[in-house]
């Protein structure tokens, strides 16, 4: 389970790596990045960017945007 950090503080170099070793697999089997960031206490984008920095496959915002035309 991913601790929670302490909100304005830098997390840098190994903390970092750690971290995104933590958080990395728990997207890929399905977590959002928001439910990430509410449990750490981070923020989303903070979230977004370590799971980039680290090579994470991002998802799609999901769902089909456009409708099929009634005929």
């Amino acid at each position: 389970m991913t601790r929670t950090l302490s909100r304005g503080t830098r997390v840098t170099g190994a903390e970092r790596t750690q971290l995104a070793a933590e958080l990395a697999p728990r997207y890929a089997a399905g977590e959002s990045i928001r439910d990430l960031a509410a449990e750490t206490g981070r923020s989303y984008g903070f979230i977004y960017n370590v799971l980039k920095e680290s090579g994470v496959p991002l998802r799609g915002r999901g769902g089909n945007t456009r409708r099929k035309k009634d005929q």
